[in-house]
Parts: C-alpha cells; sequence; structure tokens
C-alpha cells in the first residue's frame, strides 16, 4: 500500500508543493510519523494524501507540523548555557562589545529571547538573526507571548525581562529590538554570513549523515574567522577536524581558520 516507489514520488511532489527535501532526513522517522498521518486520515495511499495536502490549508498546516520539529525551550541544557556565559562569550567579546549571532532552526523563539536575555544582561551589543522554514511557528516568536510554565527554564536573575499576565507572559520588548525572525530553509537556501556565533540544536539529529555534513561545511562558512557553532546535546561533532572545526567545550566548536 504505503510502498517505496510511492513514497519515492511523494518526496518529490512534496518539494515542489513546500520546498523541505524529506530525502534529506533520516526515513524510517519521517516515514513513520507520515505513516500515521495517513492513516488518521482515512487514506490508503501517498498520492491520496498529496492531493488532500494540496487542496486543504488545514491539512497542509497539519503535515507540516509533523514534519518539521517544532520543539523548544528556554536556556534548554542549563548547564551548557553557563558554559557559553562563563567561558565562550569572554572569547567572541573580547576586543568588541558588540556581537552577531545566528538562531537557526528557531521554532517558537525560546532560543533566540534566552540569548537577548544573556546578552542584555552582560549589558552587550548584539544582533540575532532567528530563522525556521516554518512561518507559523516564527509568527508565534515574533509576537513573545509563552504559557507561564515555560518560567521555570528561564534563571531567576533574567526574570526581570518578562512581563506576566496570569497563566502567560511576554518577554520585554526591548529583548526584540535587535531580533530579526526570518524564514529560512536550511537544505534549500543560501547561508547569510560573518556570525560570530551560530546556535543549531537538537536539529541535526533528525538529518542523515551526509546532510550533516554538508551542513556543518555551510555553517562553517558562515561563521567569523574564530567564530563557534553551538550544537544540540545530542550532536556531538565526532572527527570536527574534517570540517574545519576545533572542539572548545562539550556542544561548542570554534572555526578553524585554512
Amino acid at each position: 500500500m504505503l510502498d517505496q516507489h510511492n513514497y519515492n514520488e511523494f518526496m518529490s511532489k512534496i518539494f515542489k508543493l513546500t520546498g523541505i527535501d524529506l530525502s534529506s532526513y533520516k526515513e524510517k522517522q519521517m516515514k513513520r510519523r507520515l505513516d500515521s498521518l495517513i492513516e488518521k486520515k482515512s487514506l490508503n495511499t501517498y498520492d491520496e494524501y498529496i492531493n488532500l495536502i494540496k487542496t486543504s490549508p488545514t491539512d497542509l498546516e497539519e503535515f507540516l507540523d509533523r514534519m518539521t520539529i517544532n520543539v523548544s525551550e528556554f536556556f534548554r541544557n542549563g548547564e551548557r548555557w553557563e558554559v557559553l556565559d562563563q567561558k565562550i562569550l569572554p572569547l567572541i567579546t573580547a576586543g568588541t562589545d558588540k556581537i552577531k549571532v545566528w538562531s537557526a532552526a528557531c521554532s517558537t523563539g525560546q532560543e533566540p529571547y534566552s540569548l537577548a536575555m544573556l546578552f542584555e544582561s552582560q549589558g552587550l551589543k548584539y544582533e540575532i538573526l532567528a530563522t525556521d522554514l516554518d512561518e507559523k511557528v516564527l509568527n508565534k516568536a515574533r509576537q513573545g507571548k509563552f504559557n507561564i510554565k515555560e518560567k521555570e527554564g528561564i534563571p531567576e536573575k533574567h526574570h526581570k525581562y518578562l512581563n506576566i499576565n496570569g497563566e502567560t507572559f511576554t518577554v520585554d520588548p526591548k529583548l526584540k529590538r535587535y531580533i530579526k525572525f526570518q524564514k529560512h530553509n536550511l537544505l534549500e537556501n543560501s547561508y547569510p554570513t560573518d556570525f560570530d556565533l551560530i546556535l543549531c540544536r537538537n536539529v541535526m539529529i533528525y538529518f542523515k549523515e551526509s546532510t550533516k555534513k554538508e551542513v556543518y561545511k555551510r555553517f562553517n562558512q558562515s561563521l567569523k574567522d574564530n567564530g563557534i557553532l553551538f550544537v544540540g546535546s545530542t550532536e556531538q561533532i565526532f572527527f570536527a577536524s574534517n570540517l574545519s572545526f576545533k572542539s572548545l567545550d562539550t556542544f561548542f566548536y570554534k572555526k578553524v581558520n585554512s
């Protein structure tokens, strides 16, 4: 019913429709998500499903939500943020008081707002580009409104940047001044350049090895000389030197100048 040939055709049609290249993702994970959606709709083939999402904006949105991983937290893996604060930032800011940062695959915005809180608390000047391929989550990120439960992940010293209203809070508007939210597809679009720091966390685990290597190479080209890449807690880069990186600390990699 859901055979490989039809899946390959489906991937081609999805790329034309959405710009998402499913062939770059781990197939078993993607097919499992996709097959559960098709079953939920009581459909029998990939062709039936592609015809559905072509004509139904609601079902297309559901598909994009399932296929793109929109999970984020404030200060995710807090001990790594301590390393960023105490070890990495002093290296980046040596000789300057302004840094340029890219939060790639930022989802609903917790990561770039965490960065802004950290930079504000240190009195740094900063410019943050926050990107994702899902326009819906970017719109949510731009609003800067979150469930009060997410406050638990934010260190108390940063609570001054939160405006609490019942079961929700919004981030202080000044955190938005130097954050630019923009749609970007890591697998298809050209990469911006000249960054001191790039964060791409808990996304690469969904990519095939060949895709990971290509993305890491492109991140390297996007960094300034001696710039730093911060990856997720399950995304250690083995043989980093082959990709022109040097490990600085766990999950932090410095661009090695050629």
